[in-house]
C-alpha cells in the first residue's frame, strides 16, 4: 500500500505513520515542514519511503509532476496554533492548501482523510456535525469550518472517499514539539515532575476552579480512527472524534498525578488531598482568553458510531496513565 501522510512529523501524523508501520505498511511519503527541526525526532523511529517538504509537494502536484498511484491520502498538516494572528497564512496553509489537495484526490480517485477541528464549534454547547452549530472564534477554526464546508458541497458527487475528522482535545506522545500548544496533560505532567505542583484556571464561564470540562481524547484513540476509515473506503463525511464524554482539568490534574506517584511506588491521592496539600493550584483566568475559550466541549459521536466505528475510547484516567508511563519510560522523567 502506497500511502501519502501530511504533517507527517506532527504530534498525528508521526503517530498514524508509526501505526501503519506497525501494520507493515512502509510505503510512505511523508510531507512535512522541518523549517521546525525540534519535530524531526517524531519521525526517526518510523519507516518511510520518501521525505517532501509540504511547499515542494504541493507545487508538484499543482503542476500535475506527482505520481498519482497512491491508495489513500491522510492529511493532518496544518498550521494548529489558535492564537495565531495572520489571518492570509492560515488561510493559504490550511484552507487553499487542503483544497488543492482534495480536489487532486477527486481527480484521481484517490481517497482522502483529513484532519478538521473541534474549533469549529466556537462557544456553542451542541457539538454535532450541523452547520446551525457552528461558528468559530478565530481564524484557525474558520480555515477549518470553510473548508468543512466545501466537503459537504462536495460530498453528493465526489469520486472517492472524503472523510473529515473534527478532533477534540487530542493529547499523547509525539507531541513535544508543540509547545505551549501541545495538551494540558503534557504541560501538567511538566509541571509536576518540575515543580511538584500544577496549574490549574481559575473559575470561568459559570465553572469552578478547574472544573471547565472538554472532551480529551486520546491520539491511540484518534488514529484508530484515521485506520478505521483507510480500511473503509466505501465510508465517507464528516465526523466528530472524541470519547463523548466531557471530563475536567481537575481530572487530568489528578490522572497526570497519579500517574506519576504510581512511577514513583506512591499511592494515589484524590483532587482533594492533592488541593489541600498544593499539588493542584489555581491561577487568575488569563483576560486574552476571554471570549476565545471553549469552556466546554463533549463531542456527539452518534454518527461516527452509525458509520460503524464501534472500539471504546479511554477514559482520562485510562488515556493519561498510559501516555505518563510513555514518557517515563521514553523520557526518563521521574
Amino acid at each position: 500500500m502506497k500511502v501519502i501522510v501530511t504533517g507527517a512529523a506532527g504530534f498525528i501524523g508521526s503517530n498514524i505513520v508509526r501505526a501503519l508501520n506497525a501494520r507493515g505498511v512502509t510505503d510512505v511519503v511523508a510531507v512535512d515542514n522541518l523549517a521546525r527541526a525540534e519535530k524531526m525526532p517524531n519521525l526517526a523511529d518510523c519507516e518511510i519511503a520518501d521525505y517532501l517538504d509540504k511547499e515542494d509537494f504541493i507545487a508538484r502536484l499543482r503542476a500535475d509532476e506527482f505520481d498519482a498511484g497512491h491508495a489513500a491520502v491522510l492529511h493532518q498538516g496544518a498550521c494548529s496554533d489558535t492564537m495565531e494572528a495572520d489571518g492570509r497564512y492560515m488561510m493559504e496553509n490550511n484552507y487553499r492548501y487542503s483544497l488543492d489537495l482534495m480536489d487532486w484526490c477527486q481527480r484521481f480517485d484517490i481517497p482522502f482523510i483529513y484532519a478538521s477541528s473541534a474549533s469549529v464549534y466556537g462557544a456553542g454547547r451542541v457539538f454535532r456535525e450541523s452547520r446551525e452549530h457552528e461558528g468559530p472564534l478565530n481564524v484557525y477554526g474558520y480555515s477549518k469550518f470553510l473548508f468543512d464546508q466545501v466537503v459537504r458541497r462536495r460530498l453528493p458527487g465526489r469520486t472517492a472517499q472524503i472523510a473529515g475528522f473534527r478532533y477534540f482535545n487530542v493529547y499523547g506522545p509525539r507531541e513535544t514539539h508543540k509547545g505551549r500548544m501541545a495538551s494540558v496533560a503534557f504541560h501538567f505532567l511538566n509541571q509536576y515532575a518540575k515543580e511538584g505542583r500544577v496549574r490549574l484556571f481559575e473559575g470561568s464561564d459559570g465553572f469552578g476552579p478547574g472544573e471547565q470540562v472538554r472532551d480529551f481524547v486520546s491520539v491511540e484513540d484518534a488514529v484508530k480512527v484515521n485506520l478505521f476509515f483507510l480500511d473503509h473506503p466505501e465510508i465517507s463525511g464528516i465526523f466528530n472524534v472524541g470519547t463523548g464524554r466531557a471530563q475536567s482539568f481537575n481530572d487530568v490534574a489528578v490522572a497526570t498525578v497519579n500517574a506519576m506517584r504510581r512511577a514513583r511506588g506512591q499511592a494515589p491521592m484524590t483532587a482533594g488531598e492533592l488541593r489541600d496539600k498544593g499539588v493542584i493550584e489555581y491561577i487568575a483566568f488569563p483576560p486574552q482568553l476571554v471570549g476565545k475559550y471553549q469552556s466546554f466541549t463533549q463531542a456527539d459521536v452518534t454518527a461516527l458510531r452509525d458509520a460503524g466505528y464501534r472500539d471504546p475510547f479511554l477514559s482520562v484516567e485510562e488515556g493519561v496513565g498510559r501516555y505518563v508511563a510513555h514518557r517515563v519510560e521514553r523520557e526518563g522523567i521521574r
